[in-house]
């Protein structure tokens, strides 16, 4: 029922000794590496001072997650997700930092965000509903595969770009101690048995080797950069 700081997850850039307890997340999108809404409001967006303040700024629906209030300030705010302010007109996306800590960045791209494909599952009718990193399922046509990404135009969730798993793409690490590294796919291994599927990433003077799991495509073969504003 509590959380504390100490055993908070390793993604929430917070101080750890100075008190004890912290914000346990609602159960929602992402899963439990997400940082409270409230934690977001009050330590890095500076719009309260207090867990108090920043309750009531939240209550009072202004502040919206992909594009739509959220009043709960146990809300779970995950990667990429993009946290906008209207009052004050700003904009924030959520991203790695060096250490592999979530931050956030502002952005003025916040009409999207860029979701992973998990999973996939046929519906009546012969639709085909994708199942979507951080929780989110939409309905669109087969012509899609786990492990690749699109971007949605937000809250609205219409598709406008698909981004395919393959060699060559641009894609970011979101797991392990390269987290927040962006490069290139060289190489896509896949193990036999129980072991995760490895793949080896190209970034700068050297590669990278680490699981398929940890791998999130943001741009394709010809893309010099992230498809939208990741803040890297």
């Amino acid at each position: 029922m509590h959380q504390k700081r100490l055993s908070a997850p390793k993604t929430l850039k917070i101080p750890r000794k100075t008190d004890k307890w912290l914000v346990k997340i609602s159960p929602g999108p992402h899963d439990g590496r997400a940082m409270p809404l409230l934690v977001l409001v009050r330590d890095f967006l500076g719009l309260a001072d207090t867990a108090r303040e920043a309750r009531r700024i939240i209550s009072a629906g202004k502040i919206l997650v992909d594009g739509k209030p959220r009043k709960d300030y146990k809300f779970p705010v995950g990667l990429f997700d993009v946290v906008s302010v209207p009052d004050i007109e700003k904009s924030y996306r959520i991203v790695f930092d060096e250490r592999g800590r979530y931050i956030p960045k502002e952005v003025e791209d916040a009409d999207r965000k860029i979701y992973k494909i998990t999973g996939k599952a046929l519906l009546k009718g012969g639709k085909v509903q994708l199942n979507l990193f951080d929780g989110t399922n939409i309905v669109a046509s087969n012509d899609y595969s786990t492990k690749d990404s699109i971007v949605l135009q937000i809250p609205e969730k219409k598709i406008l770009n698909h981004l395919k798993f393959e060699e060559g793409v641009l894609v970011m690490i979101t797991g392990g101690t390269h987290a927040g590294e962006v490069g290139r796919i060289k190489d896509y291994k896949i193990v036999r048995g129980s072991s995760p599927n490895l793949v080896t990433v190209e970034g700068g003077s050297r590669e990278i080797t680490t699981i398929e799991d940890y791998i999130f495509v943001v741009g394709d073969k010809e893309a010099k950069e992230p498809v939208i504003d990741l803040g890297v």
